[in-house]
This record gives C-alpha cells, sequence and structure tokens, in this order.
C-alpha cells in the first residue's frame, strides 16, 4: 500500500501483533460485545495500524473510536482510511492541511460472480473486462478501486455514493483509475463536489490493493 500514496501520507501494514493489540477504551466502544473473533482480529489489528499511522504524523495517544455510520472517527486535523480482508489490513493517514480525503481498499484477487458484477461495474466496464477474458478477475480491481473513490468521497460531500454512480477507466500499464462522476449524482451534490477522482492500483496473485487521495 505505502507504493499507492505519496510519502506525506502515513501508511502502516498489519503485522501479526496487531491482530491481538489492546484497543483504547473510546475504541472499544465500538465493538460489538457479539463480534466474531475474526472480526475483533481485523478491527484491533486496523485502530493498531491507525494509531501507529498517526503517530508518524505526530499525533500520539489518540484513539480511533466509530463513528455511527461504523467509519473511522479521525483525530481533529486528521483524515484516513482502514481496510482490511482476509490475511491483509492497513491503515492510511494525512494531515487536513495537505489532504481532504484518503481511501484505502484490499480484496482478494477473485473471479466475482455474474449477478455481483452488475451490482459493481456498468455496462462499459463489463465490456472492458470482458476484452480480457483470460484475467477473470478485474471486475474486483473495479470494486476495490470504487471502494477507494466511496472513500473520497464520503467525508468530502456527506452522503451515500452507489458504484454505479462512478464510471471508472483503468490505465493497466501505469497502474492508475480515474473515476468520473455521473451527472444525475452531481446535480443532487453540494456546490464543489469533486467530479473526478483519480488513484493508483496494484494486482498480485492473491491481493488487489487500491488507494487515492484528494489533496486540501
Amino acid at each position: 500500500m505505502r507504493e499507492l500514496l505519496p510519502e506525506w501520507v502515513a501508511v502502516e501494514v498489519a503485522a501479526e501483533d496487531d491482530y491481538i493489540a489492546e484497543l483504547l477504551p473510546d475504541e472499544a466502544a465500538g465493538l460489538s460485545e457479539r463480534a466474531v473473533e475474526s472480526r475483533r482480529r481485523e478491527f484491533k489489528a486496523g485502530r493498531a495500524c491507525a494509531r501507529r499511522a498517526l503517530g508518524r504524523l505526530g499525533v500520539h495517544g489518540r484513539p480511533v473510536p466509530t463513528t455511527q455510520s461504523r467509519a473511522p472517527a479521525w483525530p481533529e486535523g486528521t483524515t484516513g482510511s482502514i481496510t482490511h480482508t482476509a490475511g491483509y489490513c492497513a491503515a492510511a493517514v494525512g494531515l487536513r492541511a495537505e489532504v481532504r480525503a484518503v481511501g484505502i481498499d484490499a480484496e482478494s484477487r477473485t473471479i466475482l460472480p455474474h449477478n455481483v458484477r452488475d451490482t459493481i461495474c456498468l455496462p462499459e466496464e463489463l465490456a472492458w473486462c470482458a476484452q480480457r477474458p483470460d484475467e477473470d478477475w478485474w471486475p474486483a480491481v473495479h470494486f476495490s478501486a470504487k471502494e477507494v473513490v466511496y472513500k473520497l468521497w464520503s467525508p468530502i460531500v456527506g452522503t451515500w455514493l452507489d458504484f454505479h454512480d462512478a464510471r471508472l477507466t483503468l490505465d493497466v500499464a501505469a497502474g492508475e483509475f480515474e473515476a468520473r462522476i455521473s451527472r444525475d449524482r452531481l446535480a443532487k451534490s453540494p456546490p464543489g463536489t469533486p467530479e473526478v477522482f483519480r488513484g493508483r492500483f496494484h494486482v498480485a496473485p492473491a491481493l488487489v490493493r487500491s488507494a487515492g487521495y484528494v489533496t486540501a
């Protein structure tokens, strides 16, 4: 994840010990008592990475609690993103003086069922994927990149963004993506809402990673 973001964004990837790290009291309040063990481990690793990334920016000992929408509540003057999937967890944090939003996402490189692809990809995106029949995991890359777009959109606009509200273009050689927001969604959004979000992605044999940011 580190290579997908600029140096002034602090990035931390979980080590094994992070999955059993202690939570701060305000963080523990965001974890349901009924949460299964895998969820507890992911949550602990995410908060451990988040606090370590904050420390790299000079923000020490501050909790990262949970908002009502289940998103991380970052300390004043900072913003960031946490992601976790099977065997991988990371956090990225920036200072609001430099960045309005940071988004990261990691997904297993898997072949998505066709009904799931339809909920994620627009027809033109599905057509692009169909041109690569030997690499049937490209819809998962679209999913990961659109998750990043939502994580950038939400703290800036404060509303929901559907998968079909963003039309994705991938530059495979450069490992970059561009997401253009639909006119219908922009018409319902506040003035000054960004029309285009950009980021980078990397595809490994087992993992898809995506990241993006919007400067201040």
